[in-house]
């Protein structure tokens, strides 16, 4: 779905993380722009929310589809994940 550019990724692990590296395009999701993002995004847009391992996501994720989001998943395996297979690739 990311890269088929059919869903927006959401960053949700610390700015010193996000800064280090994340994937290309994610919003960088933190309290501050939380409420920004919500009213701001589409809710039928499809949203991939990580994290460092695809825990703490699965609660952001929850949060989405409470705000009325139709299509929100968790990254499995979060960030740490993705870059393996990146680097797999």
């Amino acid at each position: 779905m990311l890269a088929e550019g059919k869903a927006i990724s959401m960053d949700i692990r610390d700015p010193q993380s996000f800064e280090i590296a994340h994937i290309d395009g994610a919003v960088h999701l933190t309290n501050d722009n939380l409420q920004q993002v919500v009213t701001e995004t589409d809710t039928t847009q499809p949203i991939i929310i990580y994290c460092y391992h695809g825990i703490s996501s699965q609660n952001a994720a929850q949060y989405f589809v409470g705000q009325g989001f139709e299509e929100v998943y968790s990254m499995d395996g979060g960030f740490e994940a993705w870059r393996t297979m990146q680097n797999d690739a």
